[in-house]
């Protein structure tokens, strides 16, 4: 064993403990679709080492601790797509997947004006731990995902399912569901008129927030880089918060995303400048 696996089998070993769920959830491994679906904040939880960060189960459940219905609307797509899937094993309050490992808001010490005290002052020798034990397995399941399409010579879609609060700083936010890209339109543009052409949704285009920023992490690392198709979808989470919803929404999205991921043109590695 490398010197580098030991370091990280002890990291694992001092945070997470018996009882703990492990770092990343994999779906569906041997899904047939050319499609990747990851959700960066798929769950809430804390390792109980930490003794929740200080912070109330009531907390934990708001969307500052995971996205809510996220993983329940990937779940779903996993079955209707056939295609795999890699969810993120813990709170995104305790290390978020979606960010950058320097940026401040990946272990916040405040989200959404709710104080962290468990992520107060960490020190540099806390910060690695997390990251060993929690972020660094989730990046690699998604590359060793990456890794078997391209033994396979598929350049896959990657699709990341988030979810959004209904109200922020005191603004109603009038969207369905949001579609987040940058430069590679071969998802995202498509996506967009598919679900506007049904009459019955408000559709944002990089609403409520927007991939220009740039906002987020895991396909500037993953997709974008390797030229992959790709687009991140935000659905509100009032609209995901039952299995009831979840499935819905599951259904919508998988309706307008099936004619897109049929053309084999969608297939290759392409850099957008």
């Amino acid at each position: 064993m490398s010197s580098s696996a030991s370091r990280r089998t002890e990291d694992e070993a001092r945070l997470l403990g018996p009882g703990d769920p492990p770092p990343v959830e994999l779906l569906a491994p041997s899904g047939r679709a050319p499609v990747l679906l990851i959700c960066d904040h798929a769950s809430r939880a804390v390792p109980r080492r930490l003794a929740g960060l200080g912070v109330d189960d009531a907390a934990l459940m708001r969307h500052i601790g995971w996205d809510i219905g996220a993983a329940e609307v990937t779940r779903q797509l996993v079955r209707r797509l056939d295609a795999p899937a890699v969810l993120s094993g813990y709170s995104r309050l305790v290390a978020d997947c979606n960010r950058r490992l320097d940026d401040s808001t990946c272990m916040p010490e405040v989200s959404d004006g709710t104080e962290v005290p468990g992520n107060r002052d960490l020190s540099a020798g806390e910060r690695a731990a997390r990251a060993d034990a929690l972020y660094f397995p989730y990046h690699e399941a998604i590359e060793r995902r990456l890794a078997d399409f391209a033994a396979r010579g598929v350049a896959p879609a990657i699709v990341s399912i988030h979810s959004f609060t209904p109200v922020m700083n005191g603004f109603v936010r009038p969207w369905h569901i949001g579609i987040l890209w940058d430069k590679d339109p071969r998802i995202a543009v498509p996506l967009i008129e598919n679900l506007r052409r049904r009459g019955d949704l408000v559709v944002g285009d990089n609403e409520p927030y927007s991939a220009r920023q740039p906002a987020g992490y895991s396909l500037l690392r993953h997709a974008e880089p390797a030229g992959l198709p790709h687009a991140l979808l935000e659905i509100r989470q009032d609209l995901i918060d039952t299995s009831e919803g979840a499935d819905a929404w599951a259904e919508i999205i998988a309706e307008a995303l099936e004619p897109i991921l049929a053309s084999p043109d969608l297939y290759r590695a392409e850099i957008f400048g």
